[in-house]
C-alpha cells in the first residue's frame, strides 16, 4: 500500500514537472496537473496541499539526493582540496548538463526579475549546492592548497554562469560549440567531458599558488 502511495505521488510529480516546464508556475494550475495525471483534486491536495506544495515537492525530490552527494564530497576528510574540487565538478556537470523538464522549469523561475516568496525558497535550495563549492574553495585557501588571493565569489559565477550559458541559451551555445547541446548523445559523449576538462583546467590554473 505504501509503495502504491509513493508511486502515485511520483507519477503526479512527473506530470507536474512537465506542465511547469511547458507553462511556467504562473501558467499551470493544480486542476490542469490533476487532469493530466488522471487523479482527482482531492488526492493532489492530500499529498501536496497546494500548487506551491507540488512545485516545492518537485525540487525536494530532484535536489535533496544530489545535495547529499555533494555534501559527502565536501565533508570527505580522506580527500585533499584538489580532489574535492575535481569530484565536485564531475558530479555537478553530470547532473546539470541535461535538457530535462526539471532544468527548464528551474531556469524559468529563477530567471525572473521579480522576487517573491517562492523564488526565495528556490534560491535557498539552490544555494545549498553553491555553498558546498564555496566551502571547498575556502577550505583550500585556508589550508594553503589554493591561491589566497582567489576571488571566491567570482569563482562561483564562473562555474555556475558557464553552465547557465550552455544549458539555458542552447541556440547560441550550440553555434559557439559546434554541435547541438540539446542532443542527449552529444551531451554525454562530447559536451560533458569537454566541459569538465575545461573547468578543471581553468580553475586549477587560477587556483594554483
Amino acid at each position: 500500500m505504501e509503495k502504491e502511495k509513493i508511486d502515485k505521488k511520483d507519477h503526479i510529480l512527473d506530470v507536474a514537472e512537465r506542465v511547469f516546464a511547458e507553462l511556467g508556475y504562473d501558467g499551470a494550475s493544480t486542476r490542469m496537473i490533476s487532469g493530466e495525471a488522471g487523479v482527482n483534486m482531492a488526492m493532489l491536495n492530500y499529498y501536496f496541499g497546494s500548487k506551491e506544495g507540488v512545485f516545492l515537492a518537485i525540487f525536494d525530490r530532484r535536489i535533496t539526493t544530489f545535495q547529499t552527494v555533494l555534501l559527502s564530497i565536501g565533508n570527505d576528510e580522506s580527500m585533499n582540496s584538489w580532489e574535492k574540487l575535481d569530484k565536485y565538478l564531475d558530479s555537478y556537470i553530470d547532473k546539470v548538463v541535461t535538457n530535462n523538464c526539471f532544468h527548464i522549469m528551474l531556469n524559468r523561475e529563477i530567471s525572473k526579475s521579480k522576487k517573491n516568496e517562492l523564488t526565495d525558497q528556490i534560491t535557498d535550495i539552490i544555494m545549498k549546492n553553491v555553498k558546498v563549492f564555496q566551502d571547498i574553495i575556502a577550505e583550500g585557501i585556508k589550508k594553503g592548497d589554493f591561491n589566497k588571493d582567489a576571488d571566491q565569489q567570482l569563482l562561483v559565477a564562473t562555474i555556475f554562469g558557464t553552465k547557465n550559458y550552455i544549458v539555458n541559451t542552447p541556440h547560441i551555445s550550440s553555434k559557439v560549440l559546434g554541435y547541438d547541446v540539446l542532443d542527449a548523445d552529444v551531451q554525454n559523449n562530447l559536451l560533458k567531458p569537454r566541459f569538465k576538462a575545461y573547468m578543471k583546467t581553468l580553475l586549477k590554473a587560477y587556483l594554483q599558488n
